[in-house]
């Protein structure tokens, strides 16, 4: 009898490795774009404090560097051909549009007092409500999902790591900074609300 060439070992493998070999689909892209601008947008639509700050700490600056590093790390490795398991997706869709959330509601807190430099203006006013009722940092918050909801749909596992290390890194030393400006300008009132509300994850003190 002879071979049929149909079912050859190379064919074989071909149809029982295809699974692996799907790239993201186009809408996983479409999504994620979508998210990006949904979490970006109020940013660029608020109206920033552009004063000199009565109080400015410029370390803090580091942190935001070490946190554009890890969303740097998001985007290395050939995320357009690896597959998205349904289960990375939704979980994506879910921290996106946590990120989205958490932006909009969070500059619409702050108000004018949002500013990029960790700084306090003359008439800076300790801002507990919305968002900031449950963290006390929901812009990081935000930043965070943002990273999860990008990394779940793009980044292999091992530089995913990386960037959450290098993101929480920098994400620390802001937070640190910011407290201190704080603590020093409203004083035991700020340290119960730091005592009782999490900084940037929910139930993480």
């Amino acid at each position: 009898m002879g071979e049929n060439p149909s079912f050859s070992p190379t064919t074989l493998h071909n149809v029982t490795s295809r699974p692996y070999n799907i790239p993201v689909p186009a809408y996983a892209y479409a999504v994620l774009s979508g998210g990006w601008l949904i979490w970006l947008l109020p940013f660029v639509l608020a109206k920033r404090n552009r004063g000199a700050p009565a109080q400015l700490d410029r370390r803090a600056r580091w942190g935001i560097v070490l946190q554009g590093i890890a969303y740097v790390f998001l985007w290395q490795g050939h995320f357009w051909a690896a597959a998205l398991p349904t289960w990375r997706f939704a979980l994506s869709v879910l921290f996106l549009g946590a990120a989205g959330l958490l932006s909009w509601t969070s500059t619409w807190a702050l108000g004018r007092q949002w500013r990029f430099d960790a700084g306090l203006s003359a008439d800076h006013e300790l801002v507990i409500t919305g968002a900031y009722r449950f963290i006390r940092h929901p812009i990081y918050c935000s930043m965070f999902c943002l990273l999860l909801g990008t990394g779940l749909m793009i980044t292999p596992w091992l530089l995913f790591l990386l960037s959450t290390v290098v993101f929480i890194a920098g994400t620390e030393i802001r937070v640190r900074i910011e407290d201190k400006l704080l603590a020093s300008r409203f004083g035991e009132r700020f340290r119960q609300y730091q005592v009782s509300v999490p900084a940037y994850v929910p139930f993480v003190r």
